[in-house]
């Protein structure tokens, strides 16, 4: 049944009292509690959640570093989240419930989330049923978007965890000669999968960028590990006036560059992290149409799925990352 976009609803009937939540209560220790459900503001949506995806950014404060402190918010950490539009807060007009939608909520790890309805973008009917995170795949988008990336460039990507596979084949799409490194061949052989020209390990980056691109080094290098060495690696492999992007979420201390090395190639540096939410909700916006297309396919790259009471073992999967894992889902039901 439609409901008039103006109406707050404090609770639908067919939901519950309590929702199940996850809660770090300690390092490497998700427990799921249970706790009130949360009703929508004005402006806000609360989504009856059917899965939300682990980012490798979660591994960092599970681990417990000295900045983190416990236990989390209900639900907290969680911020891939995609589900069904339960209840609209007052002033809400471009959404009604049942909508199938992908959100840029934080506290995701839940039955239920609430969020702006502006961070809210509904799928479209070919993406409904399927298991769908959109902030990731937005992430990669924008992410390609900011690297500037030209048909006919030479383009290496390192890291091909989720982010890097994505990259890989958004380089491929635009036409680049992609060549793919990662020390895993199980990764090599994915990026292979996605059209990379050649897949390589990070020993044999430089020869590689000899054989690929025409001066020896690439015009455009994307780090995706968020790891000293890669770095250090990036920028060795990037050309005069190349344009080195951060692609990597470097979260666990400080990095050291070669800055005589930066300034003597006179090399753009580029953090593509976005933080503009309006920028993001583009980004998931063009991602989604790249799926419906048939030109992006993040399914093959979701090699796990655990429920939410497994909330450790799928960040224990992004911590260790088997030969056989490239993305977890944490599944509500």
């Amino acid at each position: 049944m439609n409901m008039h976009p103006n109406a707050r609803f404090a609770r639908t009937a067919s939901a519950p009292a309590t929702m199940r939540a996850a809660v770090l209560t300690a390092p490497k220790k998700f427990e799921v509690v249970d706790v009130p459900l949360p009703d929508p503001g004005p402006n806000e949506v609360r989504v009856r959640l059917h899965g939300c995806g682990v980012c490798a950014s979660n591994v960092t404060p599970w681990m417990g570093p000295e900045w983190m402190t416990f236990p989390t918010e209900p639900g907290g950490l969680g911020h891939e989240g995609w589900g069904i539009v339960d209840a609209l807060g007052k002033n809400v007009r471009n959404l009604r419930e049942g909508d199938a939608v992908t959100t840029l909520f934080q506290k995701s790890y839940a039955d239920f989330d609430v969020g702006p309805a502006c961070q809210v973008i509904a799928l479209p009917p070919a993406l409904q049923s399927a298991p769908m995170p959109g902030e990731p795949l937005g992430c990669a988008v924008n992410v390609f978007r900011r690297a500037s990336i030209q048909r006919g460039q030479s383009v290496a990507v390192i890291g091909l965890g989720f982010l890097g596979l994505l990259l890989v084949r958004l380089a491929v799409l635009a036409g680049a000669t992609v060549v793919a490194v990662a020390k895993k061949q199980e990764a090599q052989a994915r990026a292979l999968g996605l059209g990379a020209h050649v897949a390589v390990s990070p020993e044999d980056a430089p020869a590689a960028a000899r054989t690929y691109s025409q001066v020896g080094q690439f015009d455009c290098v994307i780090e995706a590990t968020g790891q000293q060495q890669p770095l250090d690696l990036a920028a060795a492999l990037t050309a005069t006036r190349g344009r080195l992007v951060v692609a990597g979420y470097h979260q666990d201390g400080s990095r050291q560059v070669d800055m005589q090395l930066w300034n003597w190639k006179g090399i753009d540096v580029i953090n593509a992290h976005e933080r503009d939410p309006s920028i993001y909700i583009e980004g998931i916006q063009r991602a989604l149409s790249l799926v419906v297309e048939g030109e992006l396919d993040p399914e093959p790259l979701f090699t796990h799925r655990l429920p939410l009471e497994r909330l450790n073992a799928a960040l224990e999967l992004a911590a260790e990352r088997p030969p056989d894992f490239v993305k977890s889902l944490v599944l509500m039901s």
